[in-house]
């Protein structure tokens, strides 16, 4: 059975870049979210494997949105991802408890890489 995952990004054109690169790798994208707030709601609606989680959003940011998350299910994986210069932001996201992080624009084999080493 393939991994369940979830793209929360604000950007339309990030979110089909990560879903492109999950779906030829065998993985099976269960929802989108374009802020924070929708990406706790789809998370609590879809329980997928892995989640995708932009840093920088409108509404609730990615690691308040990590948070709330971790606070639903404290076993939930998720991977940050930034644009370059976010250094301290990747810190206090791997404090808050993302498993790993990605920097933006994507390497397809860095995504794979990473989501292999959270969940298999």
């Amino acid at each position: 059975m393939s991994k369940r995952i979830l793209i929360v990004d604000d950007a339309a054109f990030m979110r089909m870049m990560i879903k492109d690169i999950l779906t030829k790798n065998g993985y099976e994208v269960v929802g989108e979210a374009a802020d924070g707030v929708q990406a706790v709601e789809k998370y609590n609606e879809l329980r997928p494997d892995l989640v995708t989680m932009d840093i920088t959003m409108p509404e609730m940011d990615g690691i308040t949105a990590l948070k709330q998350i971790k606070s639903i299910d404290p076993n939930a994986v998720v991977i940050m991802c930034s644009a370059m210069g976010q250094q301290a932001m990747v810190i206090d996201a791997i404090q808050a408890g993302a498993k790993d992080f990605i920097v933006k624009p994507f390497q397809a084999d860095r995504v794979i890489e990473a989501i292999q080493k959270a969940i298999g």
